[in-house]
């Protein structure tokens, strides 16, 4: 395998759960050396995140693959110790712990940067570092209720939902990703490191994308959940299939491939239907045709064949786990087999980022609890024996085999 673009960097992980871990999930897959701090006894709660199978968690193993695990007390001066010499070594901290957490034993930014001035720290949160919200807790679930997220999500007859995976945390690990490599161009270029603050409540509430039209509306057009035909837009919408349900997306360009591909030429200049305005003010009577037209296929392979011919975008709706031995997501790596040193051979979900100066990805296994406590502390801090001995005695580093 050629160079990996980030090695020679090196990580210091301080994160927990989903969020953070994220970050250094991606980064992973680049070739960093990251170095992730776990606390005893148990290490990242993670770990106990389901589907548990003899020790190891589906979760970890997915978000933790290509780190060392060094499991360090903090409680202890030897182990804020060892943590302030680790990151004066680090190009890079990604942490996730409640605003003040880290301050209170020095290992702020502030506190850090005198250690080491090109440092680039990633400061995950729920609501940021200073906002009037800042020590309120929050998770996945939380930040999707109070960003807005969860009030779009969900039947509009009934209450809010979640959705069907961790949303919230997943987007703040893309957007951190982002963020670091852009204060990485800057420290290239500046030798200046910096602080980056993300709050998964601003990154979701930065998703969203209809304040515009409530303001230019007058206050009529109110963000909320949608039925299964778009209130504005049609036929935009969850259709049945011959097998199962696919999500119809016809616009102003793509209404007159749609009737061509219905063979309903009269319906282009069928004054009912003749502006994108008008479909929707009269949807009762469009959609039960379009409706009545994808049931008439035989099966959904011929009518998903006969929309791309007329360039008619329709989609299926899959569950996710019909991208196992899919055509598609097997082609695109996005269905990976990766191997772990205790349940054998792990899927987890493949990599989005295709680069071209990196076609290949390393293979990456997820740690044991303190599996590289001896390793990280004599390579990178060049302690002796006698001293990681020492360590381990005094319960300042632990281990387990899982």
């Amino acid at each position: 395998m050629s160079r990996l673009m980030l090695e020679g960097y090196r990580v210091l992980d301080l994160s927990q759960y989903l969020a953070g871990a994220g970050i250094t999930r991606l980064l992973a897959e680049l070739g960093p050396e990251i170095i992730k701090v776990e606390l005893p006894p148990h290490g990242d709660p993670s770990r106990f995140l389901q589907w548990v199978e003899d020790g190891r968690s589906s979760v970890y193993i997915q978000n933790n693959r290509g780190k060392q695990s060094l499991c360090l007390d903090w409680e202890t001066e030897d182990g804020l110790r060892i943590l302030r010499e680790l990151a004066a070594r680090s190009d890079v901290v990604v942490e996730n712990f409640a605003v003040g957490v880290l301050a209170r034993r020095g290992l702020d930014y502030e506190s850090l940067r005198r250690l080491n001035p090109s440092l680039v720290m990633v400061s995950i949160s729920a609501y940021g570092q200073d906002s009037p919200w800042s020590d309120r807790p929050g998770f996945d679930g939380v930040i999707q209720a109070t960003s807005g997220v969860m009030a779009l999500t969900g039947d509009p007859d009934g209450p809010p939902s979640p959705t069907g995976f961790a949303v919230a945390d997943n987007s703040t690990a893309v957007h951190g990703f982002a963020a670091l490599g852009y204060a990485l161009l800057h420290r290239e270029r500046t030798g200046e490191g910096q602080h980056i603050d993300i709050a998964m409540a601003d990154v979701m509430f930065g998703l969203q994308d209809q304040f515009a039209q409530y303001e230019l509306s007058g206050h009529r057009i109110r963000p909320g959940r949608n039925p299964r035909h778009h209130p504005m837009y049609c036929p935009v919408g969850t259709y049945d299939l011959p097998e199962g349900y696919g999500y119809l997306l016809v616009l102003e360009r793509q209404w007159p491939n749609l009737c061509r591909a219905m063979d309903r030429p009269d319906l282009v200049h069928d004054p009912r239907f003749a502006t994108g305005a008008l479909r929707a003010e009269h949807q009762a009577e469009l959609v039960p045709l379009v409706q009545r037209w994808l049931l008439s296929f035989p099966d959904n392979a011929s009518v998903m064949a006969h929309c791309l011919a007329h360039r008619v975008p329709l989609g299926e709706v899959f569950d996710p786990t019909q991208a196992v031995g899919h055509p598609h997501f097997e082609a695109r790596g996005m269905v990976r087999r990766v191997p772990d040193p205790v349940l054998g051979e792990v899927i987890v979900a493949g990599y989005p980022f295709k680069f071209s100066a990196q076609p290949e990805l390393p293979e990456l296994t997820a740690p044991l609890l303190g599996e590289h406590n001896t390793e990280v502390l004599q390579r990178v801090l060049g302690y002796d024996d006698a001293t990681v001995a020492r360590l381990a005695d005094r319960g300042v580093l632990q281990a387990g085999s899982r």
